[in-house]
């Protein structure tokens, strides 16, 4: 059966790439260099030390770096004149991974790693476009090429296009919801681009603008709200810190205007509160962690899960450092946080039965996200915070989980179908809402999902349940008064 257009785009990359790979070392000479390409007809070498890809060298580089400079052959080094750090992708990854460093770099070809970080081959935009006809690359271009607000606007759009349109082809909801993420960060980033190029060109670099929760974890759906902070270095002048906070206010105005919805807990760079420098955040990360109010627990949670979109790591960097510090030598907040993820309790009845609402807005449905999405995502959070597990989303860290051996492999497997098939019918749901003219949420209703489904919904609040009752013993949580 001839695979789909658009499924080609989450099928491994192990299958497409290029296996025959020409590569040197770097100590080669650009002479042996040239003269391999010319042998093999191939305008690229990659530069291996062992296995290790550690380098790039194009039919470009000779001629810009070494002909053009009359500089001679014989002598100069591979490692003289590649390009380094490799942009890699893993063989396991999928073509759309590929895509994506492609063009967020502006390459024409990525380096494919095994586990290992060993070689294991290449793929060019030819490749993939070889592959198929309907691609999102044009749109992550268009993204990148983009002068406008409008512009961005109607890319947007065509991000929630797209996943309608690959929902229903197959497509694993992980690795839609990824896409979603990709692309968002893509439209993200071209728009500081544009504001910083037509008003904020001297606005100093020493900040990190920062995203937090689902989109730090890159598991945005289509109803992702903005969830953002700014963090600022420590010696800046009032000047400064004046125009990071104008720049703050137009960033979020911007995309709210482009179509992305502004956080009803204004949880948002433009926001004071969500706009300090390092020593400030610091202290209050402190109040929160040493106080663990209900308040404290939802801020600390969801600063946990912070990403750096745009300007200095280093920021976000310090500021994980001091949260793994303080989860070494104290639980209490921890604690307390599953004792809030045991609250939401799957809506399993008496019997084992399904319960839905019975309010007339939302009468036969149920909000997926608190009944079971909720306590799979911050309860492995928790987890997370306590095995010093700071990057990644809740797949990520449930693998991490089970190397630290926190998490029996079956209950890892569990809590993974459990949230895959959870997040499924959200997002068919969204979809079905947004087809139908409604506004995308959380709630599914029962009596549209057939036997199995509702049979697999049943086995997933189980495991939810099971869930929460791991929580409880391993924080303890039935000590807290």
């Amino acid at each position: 059966m001839q695979m789909s257009e658009e499924n080609v785009l989450f099928q491994p990359i192990k299958k497409f790439c290029r296996r025959n790979v020409a590569t040197c070392e770097p100590d080669d000479t650009v002479l042996q260099v040239a003269r391999l390409m010319s042998e093999r007809q191939i305008s690229s070498v990659i530069v291996c030390q062992d296995t290790t890809p550690v380098g790039i060298l194009t039919d470009r580089d000779l001629r810009n770096k070494v002909v053009s400079r009359a500089k001679d052959p014989a002598t100069v080094r591979a490692s003289d004149i590649m390009n380094a750090p490799l942009i890699t992708v893993g063989e396991d990854d999928f073509i759309f991974e590929a895509l994506y460093r492609i063009s967020k770099n502006d390459i024409h070809r990525i380096c494919v790693v095994d586990q290992e970080n060993r070689l294991s081959g290449i793929i060019t935009v030819t490749d993939i476009m070889r592959l198929q006809t309907h691609s999102p690359q044009k749109l992550i271009r268009d993204i990148d090429h983009a002068v406008t607000l409008d512009e961005l606007k109607n890319y947007h759009l065509q991000i929630q296009d797209l996943v309608l349109h690959l929902v229903s082809t197959g497509v694993p909801p992980r690795e839609l919801v990824r896409m979603i993420a990709l692309l968002n960060d893509q439209l993200l980033l071209r728009l500081i681009d544009l504001l910083r190029a037509q008003q904020f060109s001297d606005m100093t670099d020493k900040f990190a603008f920062v995203v937090l929760g689902s989109e730090g974890r890159r598991e945005q759906t289509l109803t992702t709200d903005q969830d953002n902070a700014i963090i600022y270095a420590d010696n800046l002048s009032a000047d400064e810190i004046a125009e990071i906070e104008a720049f703050s206010v137009k960033l979020i105005d911007s995309l709210i205007e482009i179509g992305v919805p502004p956080c009803p807990g204004g949880i948002m760079a433009k926001i004071r509160f969500w706009r300090r420098s390092f020593s400030e955040w610091v202290k209050v990360l402190d109040a929160w962690l040493t106080n663990p109010l209900p308040e404290h627990i939802l801020n600390g949670s969801m600063f946990f899960d912070l990403r750096t979109i745009y300007g200095d790591p280093g920021l976000e960097k310090g500021l994980r450092e001091r949260l793994v510090g303080h989860f070494k030598d104290g639980k209490m907040f921890l604690t307390r946080s599953a004792a809030n993820v045991n609250r939401f309790k799957p809506p399993l009845g008496l019997m084992g039965g399904i319960k839905t609402e019975h309010d007339e807005e939302h009468r036969g449905q149920i909000d997926i996200k608190k009944a079971g999405i909720f306590a799979i995502t911050e309860g492995v959070k928790a987890l997370a915070m306590e095995a010093g597990v700071m990057s990644g989303g809740t797949r990520e860290r449930i693998e991490m989980l089970v190397e630290k051996k926190v998490l029996s492999q079956k209950l890892a497997d569990d809590l993974e179908a459990s949230y895959n098939f959870m997040v499924f019918l959200r997002l068919r749901c969204q979809v079905d809402n947004i087809r139908a003219g409604k506004q995308p949420g959380n709630y599914i209703t029962l009596s549209k999902l057939n036997h199995m489904e509702k049979g697999r919904l049943k086995i997933a609040f189980e495991e939810v349940n099971e869930f929460h009752e791991f929580l409880r013993v391993h924080f303890r949580v039935h000590l807290l008064r």
